[in-house]
């Protein structure tokens, strides 16, 4: 089992939470971004620089994870593409996403994608907090302990 991160949009609170399971639980690491992030030093952690092109850090994930591993990812798309393969998926919010949620969370996604493109919604989430980091460290338990049965 390996835990992947989405990381151009990672909050630091998150990766921090993954980074102490990885320690704790002797799992591998991969953050896949589009440009270079600072990580804690070891051999169990991982980065993974990829161009900028539309959707190159999203396509390198889809392409490595393997089902039985662990992505972290906000991006809907990509969840699709990981829960298809078997892989499974949490936002950093603490959302697990799997076969049952996925595809009402894709039509809520393309909704609002399309509220905000005829300017009928702005803005975007709320700011990262101590309340999102305890949700995601709950779920990031559950389903690690549940992957590695």
């Amino acid at each position: 089992m390996k835990i992947w991160i989405d990381g151009d949009a990672a909050p630091k609170l998150m990766k921090e939470v993954v980074y102490r399971c990885s320690d704790r639980l002797r799992l591998p690491v991969t953050v896949v971004a589009n440009s270079w992030q600072q990580t804690p030093r070891g051999d169990r952690i991982k980065m993974v620089v990829v161009g900028d092109a539309f959707d190159a850090a999203d396509d390198y994930i889809a392409e490595e994870c393997t089902g039985g591993d662990l992505v972290v990812t906000a991006d809907i798309p990509l969840a699709a593409r990981i829960v298809a393969s078997g892989g499974a998926v949490i936002t950093p919010r603490g959302e697990e996403l799997d076969a049952e949620s996925i595809d009402e969370r894709l039509a809520m996604r393309n909704f609002m994608e399309e509220m905000r493109s005829a300017d009928l919604v702005s803005g975007g989430p709320p700011p990262y907090g101590d309340r999102d980091r305890q949700q995601f460290a709950n779920t990031l338990d559950r389903v690690v302990t549940r992957l590695r049965r």
